[in-house]
């Protein structure tokens, strides 16, 4: 078989059949991972209160409850990408689906703060391995065309984890809410999608670009043809097989490819872009989004009722982002424009927080602005962004790579979300979102100068592109 350059056959295109339906089945299966990563970090939100109180937790303890789950999520994100690599994409979230279950079951039985801190950095190892593991298996099977939309519902299924959290607190804790142990019930329902996934992940292929990387053409191709019609299979397994040469003879793979100047610019994007996604304050918003409601001047009860429409906001945003935005808009243009619509809400909530009187009308007007900024950010800055970091990166480097960056956005997420509470006791609302009009300026002329575009181009020929320098 004569051998192209990535880009430099058409493919045939997209077919409708059972390969399909198999693709849609597999993506189903691997987005139990993102719906495990949504409900896990949302879960704490309603459990925490009832769980303080049959603990007898101190603030400090409260705290490390919270944070050990990201604390765990970087290092699960830092492992996993090297275990993806070592293991392949299935593997590794199939022994993520066990983690999963053994974190939950570890919280929910936990008679002390003592086995609760464990379980909740088992828990978050599986939550951080869940966040590079899935959109890197997701892009690595979906066809070009599709690659958006079908790597971002991962994204889209970690939001309604969270709204699905909230949802049934809210049930639990009307039906159980004088029982002390209830905050074990809402921690118990993660165990059933765990198991699903476990079983799901029993039944579905290996990513064929890491068969590829390990010389298992034959199965590699088996894999496409399930998910691609024969005549599309055979093309794809030509762009890759090319691709996969010609990182063997230039030794791509390890640390010491930094030194390569394109392949240390994606980094430098891939870790930019990942650590601006926190600095919006989204997680902020999510952990503490009833607090600022208080502080705003909602009562009590209001504020948490108020706080639901951050939940279902996330969702309508990340919906319309995944079925009309993904593969239609360039990637670039969409990060990018999404940063500008987030600064200027976090600008408006300054503004009506500096502006106007006490009251409802104030408490009002900072809740719309708040749920504007999270319907952006969802549209434009959760789905895409960590589309795109699944994409930029090398076949030999692309578990590393995710692995970093991941890293880096748990990191940005635990500082932001311990430093916020605190900004906010000293300096108010005003200042706190000020401190994100000031990120977000950042962010956007970092990712103007450093940002590539990956939309409509192979994963294959993007790593063509990028060598000779061609990053827009």
């Amino acid at each position: 078989m004569d051998k192209h350059k990535p880009g430099s056959v058409t493919l045939p295109p997209l077919t409708a059949g059972p390969h399909q339906r198999r693709l849609d089945l597999v993506t189903i299966i691997a987005t139990l991972g993102g719906l495990l990563f949504g409900y896990d970090t949302g879960v704490i939100n309603g459990a925490l209160e009832p769980m303080k109180a049959d603990l007898g937790l101190t603030a400090t303890g409260e705290g490390l409850i919270t944070s050990t789950l990201l604390v765990g999520a970087a290092i699960g994100a830092l492992v996993c990408g090297k275990l993806n690599d070592a293991l392949g994409r299935k593997r590794t979230l199939t022994i993520l689906a066990v983690v999963f279950f053994v974190g939950t079951i570890g919280g929910v039985l936990a008679p002390s703060l003592a086995i609760m801190i464990p379980s909740r950095v088992i828990l978050g190892f599986a939550v951080g391995g869940a966040s590079v593991t899935v959109p890197v298996y997701l892009s690595e099977l979906a066809p070009t065309e599709r690659r958006g939309s079908l790597a971002g519902r991962g994204e889209l299924a970690i939001v309604i984890g969270q709204l699905l959290a909230f949802a049934i607190n809210a049930v639990i804790g009307t039906v159980w809410g004088e029982h002390p142990g209830v905050w074990r019930y809402m921690l118990a329902v993660a165990a059933v999608p765990a198991v699903a996934l476990f079983v799901g992940m029993m039944q579905m292929p290996e990513s064929p670009r890491w068969l590829i990387s390990k010389d298992r053409r034959d199965e590699a191709l088996a894999v496409l043809m399930q998910v691609r019609s024969e005549d599309r299979a055979r093309a794809e397994m030509e762009e890759v097989e090319f691709l996969a040469a010609e990182e063997k003879e230039t030794h791509v793979g390890g640390w010491h490819d930094l030194k390569v100047p394109w392949i240390r610019r994606i980094f430098i994007a891939g870790i930019g872009v990942a650590i601006a996604q926190q600095c919006t304050g989204i997680n902020s918003i999510m952990y503490y989004g009833t607090q600022v409601l208080t502080r705003a001047g909602f009562s009590a009860s209001a504020a948490l009722i108020a706080n639901v429409a951050n939940g279902v906001l996330a969702v309508i945003g990340s919906t319309i982002c995944l079925f009309f935005l993904m593969d239609r808009v360039p990637r670039r243009k969409l990060i990018i424009g999404g940063f500008i619509a987030t600064t200027t809400a976090h600008a408006l909530i300054v503004l009506a927080a500096f502006l106007l009187p006490e009251g409802l009308l104030k408490a009002f007007v900072i809740l719309f602005f708040m749920v504007t900024f999270v319907f952006f950010m969802q549209l434009a800055l959760n789905i895409p962004v960590w589309v795109i970091i699944s994409e930029m990166f090398p076949l030999r480097l692309r578990g590393l790579g995710m692995g970093i960056c991941v890293l880096c956005l748990w990191v940005a997420n635990a500082v932001v979300a311990f430093l916020f509470p605190i900004v906010v006791e000293a300096v108010g609302i005003v200042g706190a979102f000020l401190v994100f009009v000031v990120l977000g300026l950042i962010a956007i002329t970092f990712l103007k100068v450093f940002l590539p575009e990956t939309k409509d181009r192979s994963l294959e020929e993007l790593e063509e592109r990028f060598a000779a320098g061609q990053f827009t």
